[in-house]
């Protein structure tokens, strides 16, 4: 027996930020003209166009505060108390927005089990029970909170729900991936610390997985680990928020473990076999490693780079963006493989397809 995706839903905040985010570092580098020329062609380069934020911009990215509240001021932004007091008031009000957009209001007492996946923020009582409460779901529904895994929880997410459908068939699983990642901005004159978080942008991801043999079905899982490469992503709790570091070298490093396992990635399959592939956009040149040591067609890895463009990274939750597309898209009877990184440096994988 197999489960199903049956339905996926997503929501971003309103305020559209890329293009005042990318204002707002070039700023940070304005003693420096010469990296502030190298970081504007490299973010020109990163295949995003529009990114989301959960706090309203100021008018100007160069005044003195970042934000319409005032909170990021410069020479004083806030602390991780404040920020996890933002994500406590923000992140319950986009997790509803996804799974209120997921139609299931007729049957959310009928919810078994609820999953939420989020590392970009902590509190207790957390996201999961103001979900229960908001969604009217059962007081007794199952809960699991999967934390602190960046942009590969939402495959381990699956990889639960898959198993929870597999032992009791009659189990209905409420998925929910809700990052706030552009919370943790940081005043900084790094290069590589600001091209970092050009890539983030907050969404949240709401799915229901069930036995019913519709939409797309998941079939295997594998969880790979690079060797000698835990430095490469990071993310660390800092007195000024969380701290994600990503190197130069993740890309490079994600084409050898890919070359490495790829027929245990697809579980006897070849790659011309494949005919979806659902690869986390962490950024164009992680996609491009992907699609060149695969051997991918050029437009095989469209729906991640519409994602990308659209969006930017939005941690757990972008992977699930790419499969609500391949949901309402993908023919029936496709072959699919979903792939996400993240911090270790692990990539978690699945292959799936879509139902009849």
């Amino acid at each position: 027996m197999h489960a199903h995706i049956n339905r996926i839903a997503t929501a971003v905040p309103e305020y559209e930020v890329h293009d005042y985010f990318l204002r707002f570092a070039a700023a940070s580098l304005s003693k420096q003209p010469r990296q502030q020329a190298l970081f504007r062609k490299m973010a020109d380069r990163a295949g995003i166009e529009k990114r989301h934020s959960c706090f309203a911009p100021a008018d100007d990215p160069e005044g003195p505060t970042v934000d319409r509240d005032g909170v990021y001021r410069r020479g004083a932004f806030p602390g991780t108390a404040k920020r996890m007091d933002l994500y406590e008031a923000a992140a319950a009000d986009l997790a509803m927005q996804a799974i209120d957009r997921l139609d299931i209001s007729d049957t959310r007492a009928s919810i078994t089990h609820l999953i939420v996946a989020s590392c970009t923020g902590l509190s207790a009582p957390g996201l999961d029970l103001e979900i229960v409460h908001r969604a009217g779901l059962s007081p007794s529904v199952e809960r699991t909170l999967i934390g602190f895994m960046g942009c590969y929880a939402a495959i381990n997410a699956l990889k639960i729900a898959h198993h929870i459908v597999r032992s009791e068939p009659d189990a209905r699983v409420l998925v929910v991936n809700c990052e706030l990642t552009t919370l943790h901005l940081k005043e900084t004159d790094d290069l590589e610390r600001l091209l970092t978080f050009c890539l983030w942008g907050d969404g949240c991801s709401a799915a229901l997985v069930t036995a019913e043999k519709t939409g797309i079905r998941l079939d295997r899982f594998k969880a790979l680990l690079a060797r000698d490469a835990r430095d490469l992503m990071t993310w660390s709790v800092r007195d000024d928020g969380f701290d994600m570091v990503l190197s130069g070298r993740v890309p490079a490093t994600i084409q050898t473990v890919l070359a490495e396992d790829v027929s245990a990635i697809l579980h006897g399959d070849t790659v011309d076999e494949i005919d979806l592939w659902a690869v986390h956009p962490g950024g164009r040149s992680v996609l491009d490693a992907v699609q060149r040591t695969l051997g991918l067609a050029p437009d095989a890895l469209a729906p991640s780079r519409e994602v990308l463009r659209a969006n930017g990274n939005m941690s757990s939750a972008t992977v699930m963006f790419v499969l609500e597309r391949m949901l309402a898209e993908g023919a029936a009877g496709a072959k699919g493989c979903g792939m996400a990184f993240g911090p270790g440096l692990t990539a978690e994988t699945m292959t799936f397809g879509i139902a009849a």
